[in-house]
Parts: C-alpha cells; sequence; structure tokens
C-alpha cells in the first residue's frame, strides 16, 4: 500500500438508544419465546383466535379435520401391534417399580388418551417406562418398605407421579423446556445405559426364582444379594427365562435385519406371555419354584384422587421422587418425538409435549396410574407399523381396556421369569455402546460425561449418576464461559482474509500487528481471564520478536466478531487492557464489535477512551489502517495517537 492516501469508507454504527421497557421485553421474547407461538394470532377476529387457542391446546382439534379412512386402517393397524407389546411391558414395569402388575395396564389405558388428545407427536406411543419405573422404586423405595407397608408406598407413588406432572406442566406453560436441555445427548446416553445395565441386573432375581432380594440399585449390592443365595436358585425358573430372552432377542436380530418384518419383535414379548402362561398352567411349574403374577383385578381404572398424600412425613421424597421422575421421562418423551418427526419431516413443539406430558400425568395419578412418557421401544415400533396420526394410542387403549374388562385372568398363571426375561431384553437395546465410540472419536469430554453417568448409576446410584453427569455438563458450560479460547490470527496468503494460524498454518503474520480473536462473549467471569491472556500473547509475540529479526510489535488488534454481547466487567476489562497495550507503548484497534457491544462501550464512554477510529469494521481494513500509519510515520505510538484519514484505491 506504500504512501497511498486512504480515507477510510466505513465506520462501525452505534445502534440507536433502546428504552429499558422494549430492551427487557425483547430479551424475555427471546428466552422463553423464541418460536414466536402468539404470530398466528396477530390480525385475527375474536372467533378466530379462540379457535386457534383450542387447536393450540387440543392438537386433535386441527388434524381431525383432515382424518380419513385411509388414515385410520392404518392407525388401527399400529394400535393393535402396540398394545401387543404395551400389555406385557406394563405388567413388566410395574414390577420393576415394586408396585401391583395390573398398575401397568392401567397406565396404558388412560394417559394414551390424553396424549392423542394433546400431543403434537403423530408417532409417540405413551407408556411406562424402565428407567422411569426403576427411578420410582429406589428413590421410594428408600423411605418406604414395600413389604411392610404397601399401601403407603401405593400411596406415595400416585402422589409422585401427580408432582411429576404438575413439575411437566409448569414447564410447558412458563416456557422453561430450557431446562431439560442441561440433559445432553451425552448424559442421556450414559444415564440410560447405566439404567439398563442395573435393570438386567435386577432382573436376574425373576431369571433365578429368588423370592428375596435387594432393594439397592448399585451392581455391588446386587451381585452380593445374587451370589448369597446360591442355594436358594431355581434350575427351573433359569432355564425357562434364558429360553425365552434367547427367543426376544433372536426376535429382535430377525426384524432389525429384516426392517419388513418388524412384527416378530413387536408381538415378541406377548408371545412370550402366552406361551409361558400355557407352559405354566399345563405343567403346573408353580409347584416347582417358578413364580406366577397371580390375581390380577378385572375392571378399568378406579379412582385414586382420594388415595394422594400431601400431609405425609415423607412429602420431601415424595416431590424430589417427582421433580427427578419428571425431567427424566420429558427428556426421553422429547427425543424420542423429535427423532420420529425428523423421519417424517414434521415439528413437534417442546413446550406443547411438556403441557401433554404433564396433564396426563396428573390426570393418572387421580386415575390409578404412576409415571409415562413415550418410551422408545414402543414408539419405534408404531413409526415401523406405519401410524399415521395419534389415534394409534386411542386404538392402543381401547385394546388395553378390552383386556382390562375381560382378559386379565389368563394373566393368572404368567409367571414371573417371562416378565423378566421382556424388561432384560428391552433393556439391552438401551446400552448404546456405538454411541459411546461415537463420544469417544468426536468429543473427549462428553465421552467422560457420559461415562460418569454410566458409572454412577452402576456403582453408586441413579441420582448420583445423574447428578454427577448434570453437573459435568454444567461445569462444562461454565468453563466455555470462563475460559474462552482466544486465537491468534494470520493473513490467508494474496486475500483479505484472516484466519486461525493453527487452522491454517499457511496463514502469513502481519508485522509490527499482533491480531487477537475472542471466542465467547465478555462477562464478570471471564474478564479477568481474558485480561491476563491478552497480556500472555503479547508479551510471547515480543518473546519471539526478539529472538529473530521481525519487526517490533506497535499495533494490538482485537477482532470481537465473536463478542456476542459484554458486561460492565468486560467494559473494565477492556479498559484495563488499552491501559496495558499504552504503557508498552503500543496501539489497541478493535475489529467488528457488534450493535450490543458498541451500545454498552458507547454508554459506558469507552468509544471516547479508545476513539472511534480505532474501531473497525473488518480485521482487514483494521490492518490497512496500522499498516499505513506504519509504513508511512513510523509513529511513536502514544495513546492519543489517531489513524490519518484515507480513501482507498485497492
Amino acid at each position: 500500500m506504500g504512501n497511498a492516501d486512504f480515507e477510510c469508507v466505513h465506520s462501525v454504527a452505534i445502534p440507536p438508544p433502546q428504552p429499558f421497557a422494549k430492551s427487557l421485553k425483547n430479551n424475555l421474547k427471546e428466552t422463553f419465546f423464541p418460536d414466536d407461538p402468539l404470530r398466528q394470532f396477530k390480525n385475527q377476529p375474536p372467533e378466530r383466535r379462540l379457535i386457534l387457542c383450542l387447536q393450540y391446546v387440543f392438537p386433535i382439534l386441527e388434524w381431525g379435520r383432515k382424518y380419513s379412512l385411509e388414515f385410520f386402517k392404518a392407525d388401527l393397524i399400529a394400535g393393535v401391534t402396540i398394545a401387543s407389546l404395551a400389555i406385557p411391558q406394563g405388567i413388566s414395569y410395574a414390577k420393576l417399580a415394586n408396585l401391583p402388575p395390573i398398575l401397568g395396564l392401567y397406565s396404558s389405558f388412560v394417559p394414551p388418551l390424553v396424549y392423542a388428545v394433546m400431543g403434537s407427536s403423530r408417532d409417540l406411543a405413551v407408556g411406562t417406562v424402565a428407567v422411569g419405573s426403576l427411578l420410582t422404586a429406589s428413590m421410594l423405595g428408600e423411605v418406604v418398605n414395600i413389604n411392610e407397608n404397601p399401601k403407603l408406598y401405593l400411596h406415595l407413588a400416585f402422589t409422585a407421579t401427580l408432582f411429576a406432572g404438575l413439575f411437566e406442566a409448569a414447564l410447558g406453560v412458563f416456557r422453561l423446556g430450557f431446562i431439560v436441555d442441561f440433559l445432553s445427548h451425552a448424559t442421556i446416553v450414559g444415564f440410560m445405559s447405566g439404567a439398563a445395565t442395573v435393570v438386567s441386573l435386577q432382573q436376574l432375581k425373576g431369571i433365578l426364582g429368588l423370592s428375596h432380594f435387594t432393594h439397592a440399585t448399585d451392581v455391588v449390592s446386587v451381585m452380593r444379594s445374587i451370589f448369597s443365595q446360591t442355594h436358594q436358585w431355581r434350575w427351573e425358573s433359569a432355564v425357562l427365562g434364558c429360553c425365552f430372552l434367547f427367543y426376544l432377542l433372536l426376535a429382535r436380530y430377525v426384524s432389525k435385519k429384516r426392517p419388513k418384518l418388524f412384527w416378530i419383535s413387536a408381538t415378541a414379548p406377548l408371545t412370550s406371555v402366552i406361551l409361558g402362561t400355557l407352559m405354566v398352567y399345563l405343567t403346573h411349574a408353580e409347584k416347582h419354584g417358578v413364580q406366577a403374577i397371580g390375581h390380577l383385578t378385572k375392571g378399568i381404572n378406579p379412582p385414586s384422587i382420594t388415595d394422594l398424600e400431601f400431609g405425609s412425613q415423607y412429602l420431601s421424597t415424595v416431590i424430589k421422587t417427582g421433580i427427578v421422575t419428571g425431567i427424566v421421562s420429558l427428556a426421553e418423551g422429547i427425543a424420542v418425538g423429535r427423532s420420529f418427526a425428523m423421519f417424517k419431516n414434521y415439528h413437534i413443539d417442546g413446550n406443547k409435549e411438556m403441557i401433554a406430558f404433564g396433564t396426563m400425568n396428573i390426570v393418572g395419578s387421580c386415575t390409578s396410574c404412576y409415571l409415562t412418557t413415550g418410551p422408545f421401544s414402543r414408539s419405534a415400533v408404531n413409526f415401523n407399523a406405519g401410524c399415521k396420526t395419534a389415534v394409534s394410542n386411542i386404538v392402543m387403549a381401547l385394546a388395553v381396556m378390552i383386556t382390562l374388562l375381560f382378559l386379565t385372568p389368563l394373566f393368572h398363571h404368567t409367571p414371573l421369569v417371562v416378565l423378566s426375561s421382556i424388561i432384560i431384553a428391552a433393556m439391552l437395546g438401551l446400552i448404546d455402546y456405538e454411541a459411546a465410540i461415537h463420544l469417544w472419536n468426536v468429543d473427549k469430554f462428553d465421552f467422560l460425561v457420559c461415562m460418569s453417568a454410566y458409572l454412577g448409576v452402576v456403582f453408586a446410584d441413579i441420582e448420583i449418576g445423574l447428578i454427577l453427569a448434570v453437573g459435568l455438563s454444567v461445569l462444562r458450560v461454565l468453563l466455555f464461559v470462563a475460559r474462552p479460547r482466544t486465537k491468534v490470527l494470520g493473513n490467508i496468503p494474496e486475500t483479505r482474509i484472516y484466519r486461525s494460524a493453527d487452522q491454517y498454518p499457511k496463514t502469513n503474520s502481519v508485522p509490527g500487528i499482533l491480531i487477537l480473536e475472542i471466542n465467547a462473549p465478555i462477562y464478570f467471569a471471564n474478564s479477568s481471564y481474558l485480561r491476563e491472556r491478552i497480556s500472555r500473547w503479547i508479551d510471547d509475540e515480543e518473546d519471539e520478536i526478539k529472538s529473530s529479526e521481525k519487526t517490533s510489535l506497535h499495533y494490538v488488534i482485537l477482532d470481537m466478531s465473536a463478542v456476542g454481547n459484554i458486561d460492565t466487567s468486560g467494559i473494565s476489562m477492556l479498559d484495563e487492557v488499552k491501559k496495558i497495550i499504552d504503557r508498552r507503548g503500543l496501539k489497541l484497534a478493535l475489529a467488528n464489535p457488534c450493535g450490543e457491544v458498541m451500545k454498552k462501550l458507547n454508554n459506558a464512554k469507552f468509544i471516547e477512551t479508545i476513539g472511534k477510529e480505532w474501531i473497525f469494521l473488518t480485521v482487514g481494513e483494521a490492518v490497512e489502517a496500522c499498516n499505513y500509519m506504519l509504513h508511512t510515520s513510523q509513529p511513536n505510538l502514544a495513546s492519543s495517537e489517531k489513524p490519518e484519514k484515507y480513501s482507498s484505491n485497492v
């Protein structure tokens, strides 16, 4: 560029002042209403707004108008198919939660009807889940012995379900769904795998025909309980369990290899229950140590609103159980719903889903149901069976209702070992080692979070594993904020582009100029670190200059393109950095600060301190101005020096 005369044409604008109330309103809107749900109500007459409001709360009113006979045929087949899975799974998971088996059927009747009316997913199949059942058993089992006081335990389970529903609905109503986002993908993978491992090991009680078993969930206690009772192992039960487990795994393998044969895996649990029941009935295996379900009450859900325990001494534990199970079930249900929505290219509203989950658990707690959500296994079967809408949940609920009214006596001789086999087969599919390997290859810290959740659940308990994983995830977020990346930028040859020298090794440094990029908002949590890091970059650059024949350092340019916001501590940090740079006889320039940052720098009078002419629109313009100063006047840089105005002919 030499001695060419330049005139700066572009400058960084300061946004016009905005009233605090308007700014606060915009921030709140972006935080709680990023999807702008009220947009559809704009410029609509009152009658239309009422209709839109009802359709928002009850999506069935919207898609129900377009429902056709062709859709019903598909939903009928899907509903009957998932009912064949829901009935044995419901009974199995209720036993896992230490609740009467009939509650598993109750929970597959009322909640799906509620979700069909209020849910926004076409593919989610509602029901009980293994992890939620295990959490309920482990957390309530710490304060109430199921054998000593089964009635109190049952009432606490209903109450915990109510609080889970209230918590879920509140998250949706107040648009607080981002709380669930703290359960990262790595956390869910590790937590689910750990819970599946623990659940599978606990089912050895049913496989081996043991009557007494530990209530602890850690692997050490479970294995100690198993091997301390070797004299009580029942070989008849073990053989039966292994045979059914092999059949279930074989059915899954066949369906996985040939997706069109999904029905083989879907109907395998019900087939196992039928075969096991016939075998026990015909051979009188109950007399040889094979335990059976026994009597199941006939009839649909009795009301349980009077069974809710609000004055109990265990209320704090019940509330904690409701919140923990509510968060976990929300994370699983929404993740499953979004996964299948992505396959069919439609959108589901996360906050609307939370309200639907919360409502069905509130209603369920008053109708003898315990925690329900959208399990992956049942939803996958629903998806593969070709469901079109949430009517498949209605069909499933009606099939369960028929079972409750007429078929429950048929389950009297169903062996518990078959239920244990069904649970183990389902849990083995949740141990996602491939996802863990993927995390290791992509992000080692995510792998650490995953393994922390897994090991915490397996060797301590479910709560510790969950807290440990969430704690590490939050710590990572805090580290990103408190220790943001700063990088030295260099010029890509024959361009005016400046990029990280680490990412692009062939970049050239600009003689006499140090260009630093800050890759995060500047807040009180990272301002001290950034001040020290910038000083260290300058020290490193000057040390390198001393050991070589490079041009001495004169200018420091901070690229603030990635600085989305700044607080008063950050502004004070920039002021300190400027003073440090001035004392060294250098000059500070800023490149491309965003509107929010410029507004705050202007309000704090920092722009007057640094001089508006030292704030540039791009790094390229900043470098050109500094180069012009460097090559024309070789200035003895003082804090008051300003670059000459120039007109570009490049």
